[in-house]
């Protein structure tokens, strides 16, 4: 028999025995693993953006910038900590994934960069509302720690406000 699961296992465990379960949860959690992998339905929504609204092309530009940079940011991140994937028994992997690695969760970094510089561009509250779904899904597909998820969130932030201050440069000269 296997060990109980511990600590960042135990986590995910509970998140996965709370939610998972549940109608349109896995669905969407993997809808949402697809629209972030890579970045991609970031540099979508960027895209259209600038394209819809060309008085902002620069501002929406800025968004697929940062959200491809944070992912990038985080490939990186990943292959110095190389930190593998959660594999205890207990936790069920519900969608696949382009590689072991783990720390931090490229999704959750992207999504955070994105959402930032969107808000920036909209006046929404767009961390509040698209980064607590991407994260929690990243858990609920047990393919990321708790710590995973945090983590690129904060570093997501980083390059958000990195590239904030480069576009506001870029703008004043």
């Amino acid at each position: 028999m296997a060990d109980s699961p511990r600590g960042e296992d135990a986590a995910l465990v509970a998140v996965q025995s709370a939610l998972a379960d549940r109608p349109g949860v896995l669905v969407g959690a993997r809808a949402l693993s697809h629209f972030g992998e890579h970045s991609i339905g970031w540099l979508a929504v960027s895209a259209l953006g600038a394209l819809l609204a060309p008085r902002k092309r620069r501002e929406w530009l800025a968004v697929g910038f940062g959200a491809f940079a944070a992912h990038a940011t985080a490939v990186v991140i990943k292959r110095v900590v190389r930190r593998e994937r959660p594999h205890h028994p207990s936790i069920v992997v519900n969608v696949g994934t382009p590689s072991r690695l783990s720390f931090p969760s490229a999704h959750a970094t992207s999504t955070a960069a994105a959402s930032i510089l969107m808000a920036r561009v909209t006046g929404l509250p767009l961390p509040l509302l698209l980064v607590p779904p991407m994260a929690l899904s990243r858990l609920v597909l047990g393919v990321h720690y708790p710590s995973d998820v945090i983590t690129g969130v904060a570093v997501g932030a980083v390059v958000a406000k990195t590239v904030a201050v480069a576009a506001d440069r870029a703008e004043g000269d």
